[in-house]
């Protein structure tokens, strides 16, 4: 009994990844590019849809990442983690739940609220991080980090799941046909998110508020704040090389998230096919991600980065060479099996570099970082694709990303604390 209770937090604190994976799943990935091109944006050309959605991600993306920081940093000094990832996370439930309700061809409107449900889903997870501190003994960041995202992958995957199957039997859930099961899958995703987020906030207790802090004084102290820790960045050459790594090597990471589908389109493979794929990543994904857990614990989570990294390598040559749909799933199946770890380790190192009482604050940092490593890795795929005229050229360029990156992260020089689990 003391044991579980012990657990409880740090198994509540993962909940949360099981509750915001589905947006990132069934919205982000999965159902939300389908419909806007077929039924908000119809009769619009197809390159006129992708300037569109490419525009709002865009924004979304970049007011997180200028965000990050500072909301950290207002975070941490007024002692409000928990009520900031309650308000980022109401406004993508909320905005995901109006999806619902957008009509066919209000393709401005159903940009603005993806957008606006993209930035809290983002905005969240700033402060999910930073309480990672709360949650765990740094002896056990790798194994709760990893909890996470394994939790984060199965829940996805588990909903994503049930959201396909409405739209390929959308008689069987009382449906009259696919496009209403897509809209519903945006209710679902709302009500998912909104019921598995509450044991976080039920059992996580965050650190108190600095002694003398007020939430009154909080905008302008975060400002301050902000100010002070990029001079702190700046002045810890470790954690600087560390950020740059991690921006070059996460952008590559994420741009084969973002990419793998549209680049298996490019080679003919069918629709069904790319979605199987992706749901096989996701269940793959789970246990995969709490053996990184395990194997940081035994070999370092640096050491476990790198081997993640060397798999993301060979995956990026072998995908040049991709010619059947047999392929691409066990392609599928080895990212599954590396992407939580980088993932999950890379958090739970950096973790390990924050000042006690700054969680929040530097996290930010760590999650602007990530949130600009969304850029370099597509638009030099485009670059490439252009110059070369071919997409299967284009995919060789994320080498750049994966060898540079890891090189970076190889070398990186932890003081005694952190190189102790790293």
């Amino acid at each position: 009994m003391r044991a579980w209770l012990a657990a409880r937090p740090a198994l509540s604190w993962a909940l949360y990844d099981w509750a915001n994976s589905a947006f990132a799943t069934t919205v982000m990935a999965g159902f939300f590019p389908v419909f806007f091109s077929r039924f908000w944006s119809v009769g619009a050309d197809p390159a006129t849809t992708t300037f569109r959605l490419g525009m709002v991600n865009a924004a979304a993306g970049l007011a997180i990442a200028l965000l990050a920081p500072l909301l950290g940093a207002i975070a941490d000094r007024g002692g409000h983690r928990k009520r900031m990832l309650l308000a980022f996370s109401l406004l993508g439930i909320c905005t995901t739940f109006a999806l619902f309700f957008v009509g066919q061809g209000q393709w401005a409107i159903a940009a603005l609220l993806f957008g606006l449900g993209t930035l809290g889903f983002n905005g969240g997870v700033v402060f999910y991080d930073a309480l990672l501190l709360d949650v765990a003994a740094p002896r056990d960041y790798d194994r709760v980090s990893s909890l996470g995202y394994a939790l984060g992958y199965l829940g996805g995957g588990v909903l994503f799941a049930i959201n396909v199957l409405m739209v390929v039997k959308p008689g069987l859930f009382g449906l009259a046909d696919a496009s209403a099961a897509i809209r519903w899958s945006f209710i679902t995703v709302a009500f998912w998110w909104a019921l598995f987020m509450l044991p976080l906030f039920v059992s996580v207790r965050e650190a108190p508020a600095r002694p003398g802090a007020k939430t009154r004084g909080a905008l302008a102290a975060g400002w301050q704040e902000l100010a002070s820790t990029a001079r702190l960045v700046r002045g810890e050459p470790a954690m600087l090389q560390f950020l740059f790594a991690y921006w070059l090597y996460i952008d590559g990471v994420n741009t084969i998230i973002k990419m793998a589908v549209n680049y298996g389109m490019s080679l003919g493979l069918e629709s069904t096919d790319l979605l199987g794929a992706l749901l096989l990543t996701q269940f793959v994904a789970f246990p995969a991600s709490l053996a990184f857990g395990w194997l940081g614990n035994r070999i370092g989570a640096r050491a476990g980065v790198l081997l993640g990294l060397t798999v993301y390598a060979g995956l990026t040559i072998w995908a040049y060479f991709l010619n059947s749909a047999p392929e691409f799933y066990l392609m599928a199946a080895t990212l599954g099996l590396v992407q939580g770890g980088v993932q999950s380790l890379s958090r739970s190192m950096f973790g390990r570099m924050v000042p006690r009482g700054k969680s929040a604050e530097f996290f930010g940092f760590y999650n602007m970082v990530g949130k600009f490593g969304t850029v370099l890795g597509p638009a030099l795929m485009g670059m490439v694709a252009l110059l070369a005229d071919s997409t299967r050229a284009s995919i060789l360029a994320l080498l750049l990303l994966f060898v540079s990156g890891g090189f970076l992260l190889w070398r990186v020089r932890f003081d005694a604390a952190a190189r102790e689990a790293s």
